[in-house]
């Protein structure tokens, strides 16, 4: 963190990389407290209290975990260190950071010890405490209401940790009223946090194409992995990725969420597979995720490009569709009817496209959802909120939003055709679906793993903006990844 020559406080990591005004968290404080006194319920004298990440270590041993803020923290303050708290005087939009006291031992082991009057610069907040003192600091303000943070992730299903501290217990405490108004705060985007999208999208779309450039037979899938984290690191700055990295070859790439631990992304690429990479890094916390599918040669098999032209035709069916007011329902609906009516084409499937819908047969080749929100955190808050609920459907209910598409929010569309034996097995032992499928043809594309394409998109006034630019066409690709000339990079 830095000041730019205007000596305004920004976030920025030198070089080429993005320059972040603390203006964008004050705007999302501002945007906050009018939601909160503008919702039924409101007590006047109200404080919002959120606590930051901690610092952690792995298991029981000394070695940190490398830090990263939690989400609405982040959202509402901008601070990159961990063990903070912060408080909002709603009715006056007064914001106080609390930091902690260090030890004096600190200067020794990690480094400079920095004044009160250092964090109040650097985030552009009103005051700053240390963390021992909140409960003083809070009675002086004498509140009516504390405002903490309890609510589930629709999206993971857990519960956001709320606010604690010595002495809170003195105060009156609501901790159900604030956690709806920050979510739909963050589920549309202002333009300050679009261009934070924008350039991760930019980076990580470049780190994508560095990696077609790169791969080749032989290779292992980490090496890509390697390669597209160095590539957002050296080049934009982003030490962390969003999620961890799929990489995907041959049948891995009919694995949804490839490259955890029990896979870690370890298989030699071999000549004529398939590679699904799913990868997207991540800028002062806010996300991007990217999937980019195309043959590990560099030339399309006329399977893989029937396949793939398939998934690109929804993406593309789906994209020309999004505009505010459309259900993201329907959307997903849309990309299952037009796989559906390819597949008949290539002769997996055979019969009527609407019966099939009535069957859910979409739904075993793309079980996951057709995308979700995008923003801090790569799975974003607010997909269901109080009232709408899971459409139990195959497919549909793996489906990370139930809204209707809003101006203003960042979504990521990812249609896939993933050829999954289970799935294929329970199909062709349902009487109900097994007779649309041609198991003839079906054989020959048994281990071929799957297409995935990923875009990030915000949604306009009247229709949407395309965050990412990777080859998307297999025209494209294959042009891209047979030119002799490759992006240089240091160290590859």
């Amino acid at each position: 963190m830095c000041l730019s020559s205007n000596i305004r406080p920004v976030f920025w990591l030198g070089n080429d990389t993005l320059r972040v005004s603390a203006a964008l968290f004050a705007e999302n404080r501002a945007r906050l407290c009018n939601g909160l006194r503008n919702k039924n319920g409101y007590v006047a004298r109200s404080v919002v209290v959120l606590q930051g990440g901690e610092q952690t270590q792995r298991f029981c041993t000394d070695t940190d975990v490398v830090f990263r803020q939690e989400s609405f923290f982040h959202w509402t303050f901008g601070v990159t260190e961990a063990d903070c708290l912060g408080a909002i005087d709603v009715d006056s939009g007064k914001s106080i950071l609390f930091v902690p006291e260090l030890p004096q031992s600190y200067a020794t082991w990690m480094g400079e010890i920095y004044p009160k009057s250092h964090f109040k610069d650097k985030y552009a907040v009103d005051e700053v405490h240390y963390t021992n003192n909140i409960a003083e600091v809070l009675t002086n303000m004498r509140p009516d209401v504390i405002l903490t943070l309890r609510g589930k992730n629709t999206d993971s299903g857990s519960i956001c940790r709320e606010a604690s501290f010595e002495g809170i217990g003195t105060f009156t405490v609501n901790n159900t009223f604030l956690h709806p108004v920050i979510v739909e705060c963050r589920l549309l985007k202002t333009d300050k946090e679009l261009e934070v999208l924008r350039y991760t999208n930019k980076v990580s779309s470049e780190a994508h194409k560095m990696v077609m450039k790169h791969v080749k037979p032989g290779q292992k899938e980490y090496e890509m992995e390697s390669l597209f984290q160095h590539y957002c690191y050296t080049r934009g700055g982003m030490r962390h990725t969003s999620y961890t990295c799929i990489c995907g070859t041959g049948n891995n790439a009919s694995v949804l969420h490839y490259g955890h631990a029990g896979a870690p992304n370890d298989k030699t690429i071999l000549d004529g597979d398939m590679c699904l990479f799913d990868m997207g890094g991540e800028y002062y916390c806010y996300s991007s995720d990217i999937t980019c599918s195309f043959p590990a040669n560099g030339k399309f098999t006329p399977d893989q490009k029937a396949i793939y032209e398939a998934v690109l035709k929804s993406s593309r069916a789906v994209m020309a569709a999004i505009k505010p007011g459309v259900k993201w329902t329907a959307m997903h609906r849309l990309a299952d009817r037009v796989h559906l009516e390819e597949l008949v084409k290539i002769g997996i499937l055979m019969g009527n496209v609407d019966e099939m819908m009535k069957v859910h047969l979409g739904a075993v080749f793309m079980p996951h959802g057709l995308g979700h929100l995008l923003g801090i955190d790569v799975h974003d808050v607010g997909g269901y909120p109080e009232g709408v609920e899971r459409i139990q459907e195959p497919g549909l209910k793996s489906l990370r939003m139930g809204r209707l598409v809003q101006e203003r929010m960042v979504l990521t569309v990812e249609p896939g055709i993933y050829f999954i034996n289970h799935l294929l097995d329970q199909a062709l032992a349902d009487p109900a679906q097994s007779g649309f499928i041609n198991n003839e043809v079906l054989a020959r594309f048994r281990g071929f793993g799957g297409v995935r394409i990923e875009d990030d998109i915000a949604v306009t006034a009247d229709g949407m903006e395309l965050l990412t630019c990777v080859p998307r066409t297999v025209e494209e690709i294959e042009a891209f990844m047979s030119e002799s000339t490759k992006p240089t990079l240091a160290g590859v």
